[in-house]
């Protein structure tokens, strides 16, 4: 087994508790103004606190309101106290610059992107530096407020709750604040001329106008999803759900905590992609509110958002998901067989045959248990780590309670070998 994943990422010898984020966005010059003060708390004494930071410019660092020394490169702001911190602190960051994505070796630029006409951010796994400073330890989960200003025919989104909205001059200032921990890879702001589609208590679409009567087709289902999800998985684990569609095309759809991004070209009118309105809903219980431990099992995320496409599919009218995990068995089966898919390797995280065997792990499980034990499985698994970070070993030592039957071989043949195991 390799190492933890990312490990250049983050810094185990403190957590943060909190994030409160003032943010100022000129969408024509893509000049973006921060404040950053992150409440955290050491796990002994630390002569320094190490975030990770992307390319804008630092101007000023507080530590428990003091100045402190601080150097900046190589995506690091590394900031020594006037005195070594133990137990609970603060560090405030004030920063600016032209707001860039972080340039990845595996998966291209991450982060804080410039739209044609707004900004989105799609951080996954590792863009949260783009646009402010962190602990990006994936199971490093903390709550957020998130203020951001930009200019008033602009609509602003970000995670959580709105909870003020004022307007001076010609700017809007928008406040947001996400009481459930949330990872940071999955912080998230998308700006852009959008108008509000209302689906049903709590559930909104943001959306161009141009696509707001296709939207209004392709998301019509969305809340009967939710109770379908709900049934299955357990309460929805936020409260509210944002959909952001973008003016711009996007490869694939993004997930944020309580939201989900989709490009413009994922709007069709005719419903072509409602398997990743399930996908991404999905995300918020596998992934979301059950986070990861450690990026090496990416699995537990993509493969139940993966299996939600074919549950959603048999609740739906559609194909069964057993007709859905034949197909895709059928598809790995002519693919290379040398991906072990519980250690994928970095380069390998979003690998598609991660998300469609994880798929298939999950419906082997369903048939060794049955409906009844497997959703059972699946709604403690959800009910036990809400909001915190859980490992493979976790779910397998969960679901092994609600059997008799040894599962380490399952587990084993279809995570940790290369070779794709029947059906």
């Amino acid at each position: 087994m390799t190492g933890p994943y990312l490990a250049d990422h983050g810094d185990g010898g403190y957590r943060v508790a909190h994030y409160d984020l003032e943010l100022d966005y000129k969408p024509h010059t893509g000049r973006l103004a921060g404040r950053a003060t992150l409440s955290a708390v050491a796990t002994g004494p630390c002569a320094r606190v190490v975030l990770d930071f992307g390319t804008l410019t630092v101007s000023r660092v507080l530590v428990d309101g003091r100045p402190a020394r601080h150097v900046h490169g190589g995506g690091k702001l590394r900031v020594r106290p006037s005195r070594p911190v133990d137990g609970p602190f603060t560090v405030e960051v004030r920063y600016s610059g032209v707001a860039r994505p972080v340039r990845s070796r595996h998966w291209g630029e991450l982060g804080w992107d410039q739209l044609t006409d707004g900004a989105l951010v799609a951080s996954q796994p590792i863009g949260a530096p783009s646009w402010f400073p962190c602990n990006d330890l994936v199971r490093d989960k903390a709550t957020y407020r998130v203020s951001v200003t930009a200019p008033s025919p602009y609509a602003v989104l970000a995670n959580g709750v709105p909870v003020e909205r004022r307007t001076g001059g010609s700017s809007t200032t928008w406040v947001y604040e996400q009481a459930e921990p949330m990872a940071t890879y999955l912080a998230s702001v998308q700006i852009g001329l959008y108008e509000r589609l209302p689906l049903a208590v709590g559930q909104d679409v943001a959306v161009p106008a141009r696509l707001l009567r296709a939207a209004k087709h392709d998301f019509a289902r969305q809340p009967r999803m939710m109770a379908v999800f709900e049934e299955l998985f357990g309460p929805y684990p936020f409260r509210t759900y944002q959909v952001v569609v973008t003016d711009d095309e996007l490869e694939v759809p993004v997930e944020a905590q309580g939201m989900s991004v989709f490009g413009a070209n994922h709007v069709d009118g005719r419903r072509g992609h409602e398997r990743l309105v399930a996908h991404e809903l999905a995300h918020q219980w596998f992934g979301n509110s059950v986070g990861l431990a450690d990026w090496r099992d990416i699995w537990l995320n993509e493969g139940f958002a993966c299996y939600a496409e074919w549950l959603w599919s048999e609740r739906s009218g559609g194909p069964a998901a057993q007709a859905h995990a034949a197909r895709a068995h059928a598809r790995l089966a002519r693919l290379p067989q040398d991906l072990r898919i519980g250690d994928p390797g970095v380069a390998n995280l979003f690998d598609d045959r991660v998300y469609q065997r994880g798929a298939l792990t999950v419906h082997g499980l369903r048939t060794r248990l049955g409906d009844a034990a497997f959703f059972g499985v699946l709604r403690e698994w959800t009910a036990t780590h809400r909001h915190g970070a859980a490992t493979t070993s976790d779910f397998v030592a969960l679901a092994q309670r609600h059997t008799p039957e040894p599962l380490t071989a399952h587990f084993r043949s279809w995570l940790a070998e290369p070779r794709l195991p029947p059906m």
